[in-house]
This record gives structure tokens, C-alpha cells and sequence, in this order.
């Protein structure tokens, strides 16, 4: 008996020790990158043609499309754990590239002039580590381009039957037209420990040289869903305001898109998830609006995300906007719409806008 209670012990306190030392790996390896960092710009698709007379002027319709592609593993039978399903990765790396393939697809027979992405993994234990901007690129060609790392963790044990392991994703901004200059912004997130799975929540500002001297500022948005709160979510949205308030103050012309992880129908339903709290319109600055207000109901109607704790099943599967696009007063929309793909490839659908920059 003594020999047996001994052993017990000895076993305890080898797990309290490793976990321990785990507990001190993660919070040492976690990092946050510094804000304002200057991003990089490049260009897409080797020996891809680019239109060099493409320019940005005041009175011509251009088509804009952000899109959420979920790391790549999102199709319609996948629950993530997060979200209480039960999967961390991707079903296979076959899946994953299929899957960011099909969605590179999309934009390119879309053919935007912008393009807005996030969730683009480029090494990821949950993606196989397949470099998904290297194989966007293969597809949307002959693009300007940046990516804002927001995602780098520490390998996470959890959950135990799969662990979700070392990530790093980020968001991707392409335009037709040269960026002049690009900038990552670090968002405020929590202190607390959920700061382990929000890690590095940011967004990019991209500018693009317009004909009459001012600016076309696309900022490319992920706010905080998981560990979040009010406060934190106040607090990204009035930094997110503030960038775009002294553009507009300028004269320049500023859309904001991408997933703001709220909803911007501003739905008043109980017991949502948490992050599909109504989006505070009232908190919008002078001189900003909703770039939806100007659709018709039957191009929203279909919503941009749904809820991924549970395979899809559109009978019972909650669905949510949480993806759209927040421009200026001088950004004219003159066509906007959910895209209906049915969260085939990912757990969002794409939003397409069509605006004109006005005199």
C-alpha cells in the first residue's frame, strides 16, 4: 500500500512539474508585435501580368471583396472546438488545400479591384503548415499586396484529443492599384489569461495614390471573438475610429472591411454567442455609415457567417453578418452583397461592394 501511495505521488508530482514548465513555455514565448509597424508590400502571381495604367480616380465604379477563409479547414461538416464542435484542424491537408484553392478560385473569377482576407495561415499546426498566402497568390495574380500577421501562439495542448498546436496567420490586403504604404496597427485585447487564444489582434491600413492627390485608405479589420469583453471591444473599436476619423479629416477616402466579429444587422436576439454581440452603430464617427445601408434587403439576406458548433445544417445552423465594410461620406456605394457560396469552403461567405470615390 505504502509502495502503491508512493508512486501515486511520485506520478502527481511529475504531471504538476511538467505542467508547470508548460505553463512557463507558453508565457514565455508569448510576444506581441510592436504597433505602427511598417508592412511590406509585394507583388502577386510570378510572371503575372499588371495592368500598369490601372488608376484610382474620383467618379469610377470599383469592386471591393473581403472574405474570411477560416484557415482553409471550414467546410460544411466541420465543427471547431471553440465554438463547443470538435475539431482543431483541418480534416487533412488534401482538405486544406482544396479548400483555400476553391476560395482563390472565387476571387479570381470575381475579379476585384481590392481584395480583403483574413484568417490566411502561412505555417500552422491545424493547417498541415501549408503556406495559404503563397497559394492564394497562384490565384489572385497581378495584385499589389501586404500581410499583417495577427496570429503567432505558442504550441497550445489543447484541446487534449487534438491539440491545436504553433499558428501563424494574419490578414492580406490586394489592390489593382500600386499601395504607396502600409501600416499594422496592434489592437488592445485582454490582459487576462484568453489573451492566449486572441493573441495579436490587429489591422492594416493600406493606401493607394488617388488622381486628384488625396488618398484611398483600405483598412482590413479582425476584432477580437474569443475572451473578448465590452470593454475590450469598445476599446477596438474607438482606436479603429480614431485611424480612420484623421484620414477622413485629410480629405481622404477610407473603407474599413473585413470581420468585425459583431453583428452589423445590430439583431437585438438573446442568448447569442458572444461574438455576434449587435454591432454599436451609434458609435460610428461623423461622417461615416454602414456601407450596407445601402443594399437591397434580398442582396443581405443571406448572412456571412455561421456558427461552427456543429457541422452545417442550414435547417438548424445559427448564421450571423459579421463581415462588411464601414466607409466614408465622400465613398458612394453603389452595389453591395452577401455572397451566397453556403459556407461551402469556409465558415464565412464573401461580401462583395461595388463604390465610387466622389469629387
Amino acid at each position: 500500500m505504502k509502495r502503491t501511495v508512493k508512486r501515486i505521488f511520485i506520478l502527481l508530482l511529475i504531471l504538476m512539474i511538467a505542467f508547470g514548465a508548460y505553463a512557463v513555455y507558453v508565457f514565455r514565448t508569448y510576444y506581441r508585435l510592436p504597433d505602427k509597424l511598417t508592412l511590406e508590400v509585394k507583388r502577386s502571381g510570378e510572371n503575372a501580368y499588371f495592368d500598369e495604367d490601372f488608376a484610382v480616380v474620383t467618379g469610377r465604379a470599383y469592386f471591393i471583396m473581403t472574405y474570411n477563409i477560416g484557415f482553409g479547414a471550414y467546410r460544411k461538416d466541420y465543427s471547431f472546438f471553440m465554438d463547443g464542435g470538435r475539431s482543431s484542424w483541418g480534416k487533412d491537408e488534401e482538405s486544406v488545400i482544396a479548400g483555400v484553392c476553391a476560395m482563390g478560385e472565387i476571387v479570381n473569377t470575381v475579379d476585384p479591384d481590392f481584395v480583403l482576407l483574413q484568417e490566411v495561415d502561412v505555417d500552422g499546426t491545424r493547417s498541415y503548415h501549408v503556406d495559404q498566402l503563397e497559394l492564394v497568390n497562384q490565384f489572385v495574380r497581378g495584385y499589389y499586396y501586404n500581410f499583417a500577421q495577427d496570429y503567432d501562439s505558442p504550441f497550445l495542448f489543447f484541446p487534449p484529443w487534438e491539440p491545436h498546436g504553433a499558428n501563424k496567420s494574419g490578414l492580406v490586403t490586394y489592390s489593382r492599384g500600386e499601395i504607396t504604404e502600409g501600416m499594422r496597427r496592434s489592437l488592445p485585447i485582454s490582459e487576462s489569461f484568453s489573451k492566449l487564444v486572441d493573441l495579436d489582434r490587429c489591422y492594416s491600413i493600406s493606401r493607394i495614390l488617388v488622381e486628384n492627390g488625396k488618398q484611398l485608405c483600405i483598412y482590413n479589420v479582425h476584432t477580437s471573438a474569443y475572451g473578448g469583453s465590452d470593454e475590450i471591444r469598445q476599446a477596438q473599436l474607438s482606436m479603429l475610429y480614431e485611424d480612420m476619423k484623421r484620414d477622413f479629416d485629410k480629405g481622404n477616402y477610407v473603407i474599413c472591411g473585413g470581420d468585425f466579429n459583431h453583428d452589423l444587422k445590430g439583431n437585438q436576439e438573446k442568448d447569442v454567442p458572444e461574438w455576434a454581440y449587435p454591432f454599436p452603430r451609434e458609435s460610428l464617427p461623423e461622417g461615416f455609415h454602414m456601407a450596407m445601408d445601402s443594399a437591397r434587403q434580398e442582396d443581405i439576406a443571406h448572412n456571412t457567417c455561421r456558427s461552427a458548433d456543429m457541422p452545417y445544417d442550414e435547417e438548424l445552423t445559427y448564421t450571423v453578418t459579421l463581415d462588411g465594410f464601414i466607409v466614408s461620406d465622400n465613398v458612394q456605394v453603389n452595389y453591395y452583397q452577401n455572397m451566397d457560396w453556403g459556407y461551402e469552403f469556409s465558415d464565412h461567405d464573401p461580401v462583395l461592394m461595388q463604390f465610387i470615390l466622389e469629387e
